[in-house]
């Protein structure tokens, strides 16, 4: 089985490993205007620099990709803050200490994308992807109105429509968001600005109570944001999950009933597709048969498992997503994007602008010279907002709706072989026989605690196991993989594998598990 890259991304590779070799000695510009500026881009010196800071980059991401370099180079934080020159002092810096600094951020920063880097929901680095966020630094704009971002105000509307109607809202709209917890939390806001629309002007204190729901397995964001928005973590109901992690409809059921006896409003439920741990995917259909016969707002957080949408043998697994008000998902984990490519959807267009739209005087005059439609600041409540849409664009366009499909695909294939495979070697346990998404979870038992009685004491032993082997890992810098506790199901330390770079092979699996062997043994 092979890695995906797609053609394009391949052959941009190939080229850019073509163009280091030119880059060595770059054609510098030479210009009269501000030539008396040291930080001019028409200055030579400054053009050298940046063109040799690129040569660096693009190497590193070379070596990281083909593991020439390791995951991460780990120090301790005493360590680190020694090695690393973060003085700045009164005069100005050269362009050589300012690009010695960079590479010095690289040498000790974690390689993303290498396809050992398997430790968060995120990995790998799509080249096109890679040119829309530089050409984005380079513009450098806000996306609050068309006049000052008119490319970018008409792709994240042609994106948005693209999206909505991928998850079944024919009239639906979305917007690009800081990160997929507070796309969580948008729609938290639009709930229960619809419950009551003079929140807007009144605040919450004139309503009854409002309860959230999720799953035991939820995100943490929706504990946060009910803080944040004001509805109070302790009205945040976490509902009981059946064995692999889904949500139980009927348990649901009777949560939200007893919350209508108690005399509260059940505001919000958020349904997940590809829990943050087990990667469970909650039954949409089921949910949203309890939401709509309460008259409930039904979000779905698929900040992780989203792209499963896009693949005809995954996309069952988010059966029902039409039938939800929003959804959240993160185009930078399963689909590869860069961080951060965060998307809030809504089955209701014109939804966002009326619970965030202020009319700031200055930025949304009626009168402009241009249909003010196109001016999208007022769908969110930020003000400022960095540009992402141009990397997701590049990405989706260098890749094809087919080629998206095949990212996801690639994930599952290589999360089905690690299955295999653990299944098969001696000293290795799953944590569920089967996982619905490539986030994979078992137990490294070492020889002296096999085949020996497994109580509370031989549990704590195994516990102990995990935190050893990661910081062997991260000190060797041959992978980074992460571990974690499960409280919520009584689950003592074990590793998570986030499979998801498209660069990752069956034989980086085989890689993990000969490691941790390897290291474990003996512990």
């Amino acid at each position: 089985m092979k890695s995906i890259g797609t053609s394009l991304a391949r052959a941009a590779l190939r080229k850019l490993k073509i163009d280091l070799a030119k880059i060595s000695q770059p054609r510098l510009i030479s210009s009269m205007a501000s030539k008396d500026r040291e930080d001019a881009f028409s200055n030579p010196d400054v053009q050298q620099m940046l063109l040799n800071l690129h040569h660096s980059m693009v190497k590193t991401l070379i070596d990281s990709e083909t593991k020439e370099l390791p995951v991460c180079n780990f120090k301790q934080p005493e360590e680190l803050l020694k090695a690393l020159d973060l003085e700045i002092g009164k005069e100005p810096a050269s362009n050589d200490t300012i690009l010695d600094a960079c590479k010095s951020v690289m040498d000790y920063s974690i390689k993303t994308a290498s396809p050992r880097f398997m430790n968060q929901l995120y990995s790998g680095i799509n080249p096109s992807c890679l040119a829309g966020s530089w050409v984005t630094e380079v513009l450098n704009t806000n996306l609050h109105t068309y006049e000052v971002a008119p490319v970018f105000v008409m792709m994240e509307k042609y994106m948005m429509r693209k999206l909505s109607k991928l998850v079944g809202y024919d009239n639906g709209d979305g917007v690009l968001c800081p990160g997929g917890s507070f796309a969580n939390m948008l729609g938290m806001h639009l709930a229960r600005v619809q419950i009551d629309p003079d929140i807007k002007s009144k605040g919450m204190g004139n309503n009854k109570k409002m309860v959230l729901f999720a799953s035991s397995e939820a995100h943490y964001s929706i504990a946060k944001g009910a803080s944040f928005l004001g509805f109070g973590e302790s009205n945040v109901v976490r509902v009981e999950t059946d064995k692999i992690g889904m949500m139980k409809p009927d348990v649901l059921d009777q949560k939200i009933q007893e919350c209508i006896q108690q005399g509260n409003i059940p505001a919000f439920v958020m349904a997940t597709t590809g829990s943050t741990v087990l990667g469970s995917c909650d039954d949409l259909n089921a949910v949203a048969d309890v939401c709509e016969k309460h008259g409930v707002w039904m979000h779905v957080d698929a900040a992780w498992g989203g792209g499963v949408i896009l693949s005809e043998k995954y996309k069952h697994l988010m059966n029902g997503v039409h039938r939800s008000n929003s959804v959240a998902w993160n185009i930078h984990k399963m689909s590869t994007g860069l961080v951060q490519c965060s998307i809030f959807l809504t089955k209701s267009s014109g939804m966002m602008e009326e619970c965030n739209r202020f009319n700031a005087e200055y930025l949304f005059q009626p009168d402009k010279h241009y249909d003010v439609s196109y001016d999208i600041g007022d769908k969110t409540v930020q003000c400022g907002r960095k540009v992402d849409i141009l990397k997701l664009w590049t990405l989706w366009k260098s890749r094809g709706d087919n080629g998206m499909a095949k990212q996801t695909d690639n994930a599952f294939e290589n999360a089905k072989y690690l299955v295999d495979q653990i299944k098969k070697r001696e000293g290795f346990r799953l944590v569920l026989p089967e996982f619905q998404c490539p986030n994979i979870c078992f137990w490294y038992i070492p020889s002296r605690l096999r085949n020996k009685e497994e109580n509370a004491d031989w549990w704590k032993e195994v516990s102990k196991i995990a935190p050893q082997i990661k910081r062997k890992i991260m000190e060797d810098g041959s992978m980074m993989i992460g571990y974690n506790p499960l409280t919520t199901k009584g689950y003592v330390n074990f590793f998570r594998v986030i499979i998801t770079n498209p660069m990752t092979t069956p034989q980086d699996m085989d890689f993990i598990l000969d490691e941790m062997d390897r290291i474990g043994h003996a512990l």
